[in-house]
């Protein structure tokens, strides 16, 4: 758009939100020391001893569910940078495929639609004449759909 002129270079400048990028740019050394001062496999240790002894597809579920949680309450790329160290410490401690869980992270960040915090749900809210409790009732329906499938496509499609 600034190449083409359509918009100039001062105001791209002014439509960034400074304040976003600061704050996610400081969230890739708390996931760095997350990994580096062993806080990731000690919360990854906890997990597994709250879980016990449970199939692979459980410890991706409960990787999924905190990947959903975390989303919701601050933005995805933050919460990917801080859980990614976590599900590749479980997955490592209980066999599984550190790119798989990894994967998961990822993907189950993206599953904002229970409340409208992310952006897109934030915009359409108001317009639409939504209310909290339609994202609450619709949302988590279209969660656990998204969960679901999403284990299993990853499951089907990334080799271990």
């Amino acid at each position: 758009m600034i190449i083409t002129g359509v918009i100039h270079i001062d105001e791209a400048y002014r439509a960034v939100s400074w304040k976003t990028v600061f704050l996610l740019a400081c969230l890739i050394p708390l996931g760095y020391a997350m990994e580096h001062t062993g806080t990731a496999a000690w919360v990854a240790q906890q997990t597994i001893t709250h879980l016990g002894s449970v199939s692979q597809y459980i410890y991706q579920l409960a990787i999924a569910i905190l990947a959903t949680v975390f989303s919701l309450v601050m933005s995805n790329v933050g919460a990917t940078v801080l859980l990614v160290p976590l599900a590749i410490n479980i997955a490592l401690e209980t066999g599984g495929n550190p790119a798989i869980y990894a994967l998961i992270v990822a993907l189950g960040t993206s599953n904002a639609f229970i409340l409208p915090t992310h952006q897109v749900s934030a915009l359409i809210m108001g317009p639409g004449g939504y209310k909290v409790k339609d994202f609450l009732r619709v949302g988590s329906l279209m969660s656990i759909i998204f969960i679901a499938v999403m284990l299993i496509t990853v499951n089907l499609f990334v080799s271990t």
